[in-house]
This record gives structure tokens, C-alpha cells and sequence, in this order.
């Protein structure tokens, strides 16, 4: 029960920052578009990740640097592209801000975006694949409730993320509300572009 409570609580503490992956699932469950789909995809997918770093996979990347450096140039286009597009949102006419007037993209496209700002995070190995990889080693042979643990913060935090932003739509019926998000978003993405590009180039 100890390890699967530090896995929880280590687990719920580093996916509750602010960042590209949850912002996301917050404007979806907003529009309350594919949020089933897109809260299991990212659940799914950290618990994959925690799995890898469970069994040692985090030792590969550690002696593999080029990797955070190849998945921090292809996260940091992705983020800049989505940027612009939250940039554009944000700019364009009041009305067409409104989610039941805009065309909703099909399932694919929405769970395609949603795996990208996933997997293309190298922040995402480091944290979840080496950090509580190494971290559940102290664990010994409970490293798997460890990771059982983690796992269930995963669910937990996009689930409730993802239905829990229906709350506001009281706020977000006025469009002025959508313009500020997508400038909030925008500013995110852009802000963790620029800084995977000096991880790299620093």
C-alpha cells in the first residue's frame, strides 16, 4: 500500500503542471468533443510509459542523449504549429470562436493530436520513463504497485480533467472567454517550444 501511494501521489504531481498535453484535454472536454477517446488515449499512453520505465527501459535513454534531442526538435515544430493555429483561433471573428458553430474534427485528427503532444514531449521520458523508473527501483519487487499507483493517477487526473471542464462552459458560453483560452494556449505552446529549442541549442 506505501508504494502504491507514492506512485500515486508522485505520479498525480508530475502530469498536474500546466503544459501542451493537458491543455488540450481541457479545451476538448470544453467542447466536450471526443473526450472519452482522448482522456483514455492520454491515460493509456502514460501508463505505457510508467511500464517502460518499470521494467529499465529509462536506462537505455539515459546513455542515449540523441533521443531527447531528436523527439525536442519535432516537439518543439508541433508546438509551434499548434501555437500558430491558437494564435489564428484566437484572432478570428467572435462568433466562429462559439464550439457548436465550428467544425469539429473527425476522431482520428483529434487522437492523432493528442499522441503527438504526448510521445513528441521528451519531457515526458525523462519524467515519467526515467524519473519513476529509477525512483521504483528503491522499490524492489513492490516497483509494480509503485507503477500500478502512478498509473491510476494517470486515469484519475485526465478523466477528471477531461468531464471536470464542463464545469465551466457556463463561462466559456460567452466567446470572449474562447478568445482568452486560445491566447492562453497559444502562449503555452509557444513557451515550450522555445524552451525545448534551448535544451537543444544551449
Amino acid at each position: 500500500m506505501n508504494a502504491l501511494l507514492s506512485g500515486f501521489f508522485l505520479g498525480l504531481s508530475l502530469i498536474a503542471a500546466i503544459g501542451a498535453q493537458n491543455a488540450f484535454v481541457l479545451r476538448q472536454g470544453l467542447q466536450r468533443r471526443h473526450v472519452l477517446a482522448v482522456s483514455l488515449a492520454c491515460a493509456l499512453s502514460d501508463a505505457a510509459l510508467v511500464f517502460l520505465g518499470i521494467v529499465g527501459f529509462g536506462t537505455i535513454i539515459g546513455k542515449a542523449p540523441w533521443i531527447a534531442m531528436v523527439m525536442s526538435l519535432f516537439g518543439a515544430a508541433f508546438l509551434a504549429f499548434y501555437a500558430c493555429r491558437s494564435f489564428y483561433s484566437a484572432l478570428r471573428h467572435e462568433a466562429s470562436l462559439n464550439p457548436a458553430e465550428t467544425i469539429a474534427p473527425s476522431l482520428k485528427a483529434t487522437l492523432l493530436t493528442c499522441l503527438a503532444f504526448t510521445w513528441l514531449n521528451p519531457h515526458v521520458y525523462l519524467d515519467t520513463v526515467v524519473l519513476l523508473g529509477s525512483i521504483s527501483a528503491n522499490y524492489g519487487a513492490e516497483r509494480f504497485h509503485f507503477g500500478a499507483g502512478a498509473i491510476t493517477a494517470s486515469f484519475v487526473f485526465f478523466f477528471a480533467l477531461g468531464y471536470g471542464a464542463r464545469l465551466l462552459a457556463p463561462v466559456f458560453a460567452n466567446p470572449r472567454a474562447w478568445r482568452v483560452l486560445d491566447l492562453l494556449i497559444g502562449m503555452v505552446m509557444s513557451a515550450l517550444a522555445v524552451k525545448l529549442l534551448l535544451g537543444v541549442f544551449a
